[in-house]
């Protein structure tokens, strides 16, 4: 038998660790390619098909506890926003506030919109079929729903004065009122930012090895510190503006909720899934 191409011989020689390492050191090597792309994509298609896999009570159950958990950051924020002086490092100090709430839906593992909009398409774009795409549909009609709903009950029990002093509703009302200060355009724009830095974290977190808080910390802190728009936990504010009586339920819906939605779908989906699954494609 002829002897194989020498250019594909010195190829696959190239490849292999260095015979002069120790059986150690080439373990060590091999820890390190764990953390390859196409051993990312393939964590994160499966936990993915996971969750495609989920049945609907526990979606609506997961994503409806999210919802609730991440209007937390809210509520940090006017809790922080209350009790600081009235200075210009203030922002940067609530903006902490602001990352409490994703720390407990992340790190807890409920179900939340925007981190579906990378790890449940890289299913669909590693196999596109009908079945899918129905999975899909009914992952993120039920967790989108079930997320308001959970902002919704929020935004009512803070607007009551359930569970929150009068300080700390009118400073909430103050931190949600810079919703207003952008039309729908707007907000679709900076919407699609938060989109991808919060896929950004789902693609981060499998490689992360103990330091999930502070990627989590970092990246949301940096959506809020950008003014940057995210659907889910700004739906606590816009629902708080509408039940105090600042804006209507269409302005709510029409000049919030659909434009960020739409840009956090773009931002997480349009831009990263797709960027993330295009640099292994080949590699598959």
């Amino acid at each position: 038998m002829a002897d194989a191409d020498p250019s594909a011989r010195a190829a696959d020689d190239e490849a292999r660790p260095s015979s002069a390492l120790s059986e150690e050191e080439h373990g060590a090597v091999s820890d390190r390619k764990r953390g390859s792309a196409r051993v990312v994509h393939e964590t994160i298609r499966l936990q993915g098909d996971e969750e495609l896999e989920r049945p609907l009570t526990s979606l609506l159950l997961s994503g409806f506890s999210a919802g609730a958990a991440i209007s937390v950051s809210l509520l940090a924020e006017a809790a922080l926003q209350s009790r600081l002086p009235d200075v210009p490092w203030r922002e940067l100090v609530v903006g902490f506030g602001y990352t409490a709430g994703f720390l407990i839906v992340i790190l807890g593992r409920l179900q939340l919109f925007t981190e579906s909009t990378v790890t449940a398409v890289l299913p669909l774009a590693t196999h596109p079929t009908v079945r899918n795409v129905l999975r899909l549909a009914q992952l993120w009609s039920a967790v989108f729903a079930a997320n308001l709903a959970g902002t919704l009950l929020v935004a009512w029990l803070i607007a009551h004065e359930v569970i929150v002093s009068r300080e700390q509703l009118d400073a909430a009302i103050t931190l949600s009122a810079s919703l207003q200060e952008h039309d729908a355009w707007r907000t679709f724009l900076l919407a699609m930012p938060a989109g991808f830095l919060i896929a950004s974290v789902a693609w981060i977190l499998p490689s992360a090895k103990g330091s999930e808080f502070w990627v989590i910390l970092t990246v949301t802190y940096l959506i809020t510190l950008c003014g940057f728009t995210h659907v889910v936990a700004g739906s606590t504010e816009a629902w708080l503006l509408w039940l105090s009586g600042r804006a209507s339920l269409s302005w709510a819906l029409g000049d919030f909720v659909v434009p960020s939605l739409l840009g956090n779908i773009v931002g997480g989906t349009g831009l990263f899934a797709a960027l993330a699954h295009g640099q292994v494609r080949g590699e598959l």
